[in-house]
């Protein structure tokens, strides 16, 4: 009897955006599972207990997940591809429930705060949730028809909830890009690619600068310092560039990162999204 082919991971409840990038991560892939905690999605690849996980690392209106990029410098999984997920708000209730019944509000905190005016206009108390598609599954099963939850369509249509307002987010550009972690690193491919390093330098004055000209001439489209988590006062650089680790002027360079850095490691080099998921 053949196995079934183990499951993509992914933070939170089914209907959760988290979810919705899982499904789109593996074309084809039979099935995804929801975990807890960020740090269970990575053990679960780590394990084989899943075949690859997604994690968001950041949003385009919140800034950088820094929970998720601290856990890409700690594993030893490689980034093999990532996906952007249009956030699309959803207000919604028990069936039946008008809007002028609703006293209350639940969801996750970042989406609660990006949908303040719709919460401002009709007086809703917040409730924080822990995650958006767990309000919506709480509220089913609760059956309290003055509150009302925000998450993502699919969380509705899964939970057997009526959308009394769809699109509520303040901002209509609302994007969070997840990474794809596998225990493998990806296959070769033609597609335009990304690649991932983060790496830390000695205190010594110009010296961050003399690194970071190594990667001159290359395109990069994120730049970030963390706090090192295992020494005080000390500092990380999260940076994407452009292009293939395989390209040679970016392999000059990532050598060249190599040499100065004191700590560096390629988190992954993958095709680039092409396009968003709606």
């Amino acid at each position: 009897m053949t196995a079934a082919p183990a499951p993509t991971a992914f933070q939170g409840n089914p209907g959760s955006y988290g979810e919705i990038a899982a499904l789109h991560a593996v074309p084809g892939a039979a099935e995804t599972r929801g975990y807890p905690t960020f740090h269970e999605v990575a053990r679960a690849v780590e394990s084989g207990e899943a075949a690859c996980g997604v994690l968001p690392v950041e949003n385009s209106l919140m800034g950088a997940i820094h929970q998720s990029i601290d856990l890409l410098s700690e594993t030893d999984l490689h980034v093999v591809g990532e996906v952007v997920v249009r956030v699309s708000h959803c207000l919604m209730a028990l069936p039946g429930v008008a809007l002028e019944e609703i006293r209350r509000v639940a969801s996750q905190q970042p989406a609660l705060d990006q949908c303040t005016q719709l919460i401002r206009q009709y007086g809703w108390q917040p409730v924080a949730a822990h995650d958006t598609a767990g309000s919506a599954r709480n509220l089913a099963s609760s059956g309290e028809r003055d509150l009302a939850a925000i998450a993502s369509a699919r969380a509705a249509e899964l939970y057997g909830l009526n959308i009394l307002a769809r699109q509520i987010e303040d901002e209509p550009f609302n994007y969070t890009r997840f990474m794809v972690l596998s225990r493998q690193e990806p296959a070769p491919s033609d597609a335009p690619h990304k690649t991932s390093l983060v790496f830390a330098v000695r205190h010594t004055p110009g010296f961050l600068v003399e690194t970071l000209n190594e990667l001159r001439g290359l395109n990069l489209s994120r730049i970030e310092s963390r706090p090192r988590r295992d020494r005080a006062w000390s500092y990380l650089m999260y940076v994407d560039i452009e292009g293939s680790a395989h390209d040679p002027q970016v392999a000059q360079a990532l050598a060249g990162v190599l040499r100065k850095a004191s700590y560096a490691k390629i988190i992954g080099s993958y095709p680039a999204a092409q396009g968003t998921v709606e």
